[in-house]
């Protein structure tokens, strides 16, 4: 690999490609359920093709090969000269891993590990026609395939190689040292001064065009104004528009119309982007395919010397026009958008955080002021704040689909391998939440569908034996509810059964049978959730060990989340995330504890009452509150994150904030409410950090610093 490539090139290898592989992966996928589709076949050779053009050019040539191997099944599967099945998936979706193994070490600046000798050589059977697969002939398919993309390279978008244009100027070369070459009139044009270094002329580039696609196979729009359309030359010959421009030298511009044009001669419509308004050239333009067909990138350097790129607006030429031209259907769009690193959308969203910071402090004075004139530029101060705090936090948004575009992969290797048939359905792939949100979530939704897959979808006999159709199904949707993202992985699997989680939560000593027994249908549910339970009795690659699920509610309580599962025994189960759009700045309840102010987020809050603690009971050796005939135990916090209020006496009337955790739901105890309030999460300092029950701080509209409290994590270590 060239380490030493510029950074930059580097980096939009990295975007493009990248985003080529993801969609690979969910597109092979689509294509093992679609075989006959020609546009999936053409999009996934397309893709292939990129990737390995790219990597040519940064000199990656372990991902070159196996690209290319890769590339070549692909043509002949749109050619039709064989059939998509599962076993060639199985192979080409092994050479996207090892693909996508190279690209994350070239993204770390790691030369890339080639991909295994047996795979190349397995791609190189399946590029073969079928019946023709076979070792000994491989290596030979592989490269009259080699040569059959090269040549039709031009059709698919692909740029000219090196080793293409040395062919052409070798040709050239050729021609000059045998016999003159025959221009358009039929007059001999010199090839001009073999000493001429890597430069060719004007009248070397025209011959080069002639020997390779004909005579007339290019011409130039006429010029108008300078010289008629025939004129006599000194010797009395009739000498052409065309000829009488080119017998100028390298003055002349050619435009980017005129230069398309030339293209669409060449190579027919549709080879390059085009302008509609050319004019067409005078005389006949032969469909004779060209022996290479370069893109329209690849030929504009062999322009000849002297000319730039790009042309005035006005050159005086025929067939352009001040206006824009219309272009095709396939020609590239003006680019809209503008690639920004990932820090400075940090180091904004910090910025607007002290704002907000600021704006809490000034409502916080207006409101204690009384001029009339302060309450309104608060007030304006306070819509404008907002407006740019949803601005920067919408830049920072991403569709939940860079989550969601893995999963069809997963679904489909762990379905082939548990021999189940399974259907992936998902909706609202577009809705948008946070950049480390979407991260963060990726471990937790894979653990969650390989679940549905393992333990929710029975085998296709049993389904078919309870009057089920063979294939399962697997929904994963996500929507927007106010400032909170819905994440639901639902399937029609055998569901739960309350009964043996009792016998399982009884076995492995999490709940004596007194307790089990008690326990209500969705409290069953959620032991699955509990640190080394599993309903499989034997261990697989894929469960049974009881680790996973306990991960799963752990991230998503960090990310001030909750979880709740929905289960019908012999109809399916349904698990429900709900996490906050954003982690930057959090919507809370601001409350009192002796004279720390402490907040609360507002996500884990259910409902607030006043109430006489002289009317607590005592359940199992706890304080609990019964409130509309529902038990909640009752925790006193200002005991463990005060310090001296463990001894003070307790207060006859108090506010109980009612808070909860996934569907567990218990009452604290606080001394006074402030109102709720958005912060800025900041982190805690070096010796705070790890502290049990705090999330970070931040500071309050009063200037005073406050604790966020983690309600998982203060329960998980004083609660007991």
């Amino acid at each position: 690999m060239a380490l030493d490539a510029d950074e930059e090139i580097l980096q939009d290898f990295l975007v493009e490609a990248g985003e080529i592989l993801e969609k690979l992966s969910e597109q092979l996928v689509d294509l093992e359920q679609n075989p006959d589709d020609s546009d999936l076949l053409n999009a996934i050779f397309r893709g292939f093709h990129t990737v390995k053009g790219g990597a040519g050019f940064l000199q990656l040539d372990a991902l070159v090969n196996c690209c290319h191997s890769a590339e070549n099944v692909f043509d002949i599967l749109r050619n039709h000269k064989r059939k998509v099945d599962s076993e060639l998936m199985d192979v080409v979706l092994e050479a996207l891993d090892h693909v996508n193994a190279m690209f994350e070490q070239v993204r770390h600046h790691e030369e890339p590990t080639p991909a295994p000798e047996e795979l190349i050589a397995a791609l190189d059977a399946l590029a073969q026609p079928a019946g023709e697969s076979s070792p000994a002939n491989a290596a030979v398919a592989r490269e009259e395939q080699n040569e059959s993309n090269e040549a039709s390279s031009g059709d698919d978008g692909g740029d000219i190689t090196d080793d293409e244009f040395e062919r052409l100027l070798d040709a050239l070369e050729e021609e000059k040292t045998s016999a003159p070459v025959s221009s358009g009139d039929g007059n001999e044009s010199s090839g001009g001064d073999g000493g001429s270094g890597d430069d060719i002329s004007d009248d070397e580039f025209e011959a080069l065009l002639d020997q390779l696609h004909g005579k007339g196979q290019f011409s130039g729009p006429p010029e108008t104004g300078k010289a008629a359309p025939d004129s006599q030359d000194a010797s009395g010959d009739k000498v052409t528009s065309d000829e009488a421009s080119d017998s100028k030298g390298g003055d002349e511009l050619i435009s980017d119309d005129e230069f398309e044009k030339l293209l669409d001669d060449l190579h027919g419509k549709g080879g390059s982007p085009t302008a509609e308004t050319a004019k067409p050239a005078p005389g006949p333009a032969a469909k004779q395919p060209p022996a290479t067909s370069p893109s329209a990138k690849a030929d504009k350097p062999a322009q000849p010397t002297g000319k730039p790129e790009k042309a005035p607006a006005d050159n005086g030429k025929a067939g352009v026009t001040p206006a824009m031209p219309a272009r095709d259907a396939n020609a590239p769009v003006a680019e809209t958008s503008v690639r920004v690193d990932t820090k400075r959308l940090d180091d904004i969203m910090n910025m607007v955080g002290e704002l907000v910071l600021v704006r809490n402090r000034l409502q916080r004075l207006g409101a204690q002021s009384e001029d009339e004139h302060m309450h309104k530029a608060v007030s304006n101060l306070d819509v404008v704040t907002t407006d740019l705090q949803s601005a920067v936090m919408a830049t920072r948004m991403q569709p939940i689909k860079k989550v969601f575009g893995r999963f069809p992969r997963v679904v489909r290797d762990l379905a082939r391998s548990l021999k189940k048939e399974i259907n992936l359905e998902m909706h609202g792939e577009e809705t948008d939440l946070d950049k480390n949100l979407v991260e963060a979530l990726s471990d937790p939704l894979v653990h969650l569908v390989r679940n549905s897959v393992d333990h929710g979808i029975e085998a296709p006999d049993i389904r078919e034996k309870a009057g089920k159709p063979r294939q399962g199904r697997v929904t994963l949707s996500a929507e927007q509810e106010g400032d909170h993202i819905l994440l639901s992985i639902e399937d029609d699997g055998a569901g739960m059964d309350p009964d043996v989680l009792r016998r399982k939560a009884v076995e492995k000593g999490i709940y004596e049978q007194d307790a089990a027994d008690r326990l209500t249908n969705t409290e069953c549910y959620n032991l699955i959730f509990s640190a080394g339970f599993s309903t499989k009795d034997q261990i697989s690659d894929v469960s049974g060990r009881g680790v996973g699920m306990d991960v799963v509610k752990t991230k998503i309580s960090q990310l001030n989340g909750q979880l709740s599962v929905e289960s019908e025994l012999g109809k399916g189960s349904r698990i429900v995330i709900k996490v906050p759009l954003t982690l930057a700045i959090m919507p809370t309840l601001m409350i009192m504890l002796g004279d720390q102010s402490f907040a609360l987020p507002l996500v884990n809050v259910v409902e607030i009452f006043h109430l006489d603690l002289s009317k607590k009971n005592i359940v199992d050796g706890r304080e609990c509150i019964v409130v509309r005939d529902k038990v909640f135990p009752l925790f006193h916090i200002k005991r463990w994150l005060v310090k001296g209020a463990a001894g003070q006496p307790e207060p006859e009337n108090a506010h109980v904030v009612i808070v909860a955790m996934g569907t567990r739901r218990v009452g604290f105890v606080v001394d006074q409410l402030i109102g709720q309030e958005e912060v800025v999460i900041k982190p805690l300092g070096r010796a705070l950090q790890g502290t049990p029950g705090m999330a970070g701080a931040t500071i309050t509209g009063d200037g005073r610093i406050a604790l966020i409290i983690d309600v998982p994590s203060l329960l998980q270590n004083y609660g007991k």
